[in-house]
């Protein structure tokens, strides 16, 4: 389909996260995070861990599951306007590469921050509850699901 004059898929927001490199990028800029946040002297390890892993499981679920349409016009006569952006991803088929490569990433972010927080039950409970909060909108059952009516519109 032309879009401006270019040729592109009907929703260039489902396929993004599949091109070349990204997945390095993606992972390099939690590296660059957290780095970022170590470089902080008053900050012990433990709570540049927990930081580093609440801040990206915040980051990815404002920009998964709560933003929602594309950032421009598409061919697709609007119907993704009410879709977030996991719900977009490979135009919303379960189980694929991408979708399982942006569910481990938290679950062994919450790992690492676990270990380095020696298991301490503040911590955990804080890593654990961010861990909840992003993981569980990505579950199949979850999928076009609005919870309480929120970001039903």
């Amino acid at each position: 389909m032309m879009l401006g004059g270019t040729p592109s898929e009907v929703n260039p927001n489902s396929l993004w996260l599949n091109s070349r490199g990204m997945w390095l990028s993606y992972l390099i800029g939690i590296l660059l995070l957290h780095l970022v946040i170590l470089s902080f002297p008053f900050l012990s390890v433990a709570w540049v861990w927990t930081l580093t892993n609440v801040a990206h499981n915040a980051a990815m679920f404002v920009m998964l599951h709560l933003v929602k349409g594309t950032p421009w016009e598409s061919g697709d006569q609007g119907k993704v306007r009410y879709l977030t952006h996991w719900e977009q991803i490979d135009n919303g088929v379960q189980f694929t590469a991408t979708r399982k490569f942006l569910t481990v990433v938290p679950i062994v972010l919450f790992f690492l921050a676990s270990f380095y927080t020696k298991y301490d039950t503040v911590h955990f409970l804080v890593n654990f509850s961010s861990l909840m909060i992003v993981l569980l909108p990505k579950l199949p059952q979850f999928h076009m699901v609005r919870l309480f009516g929120i970001n039903q519109y």
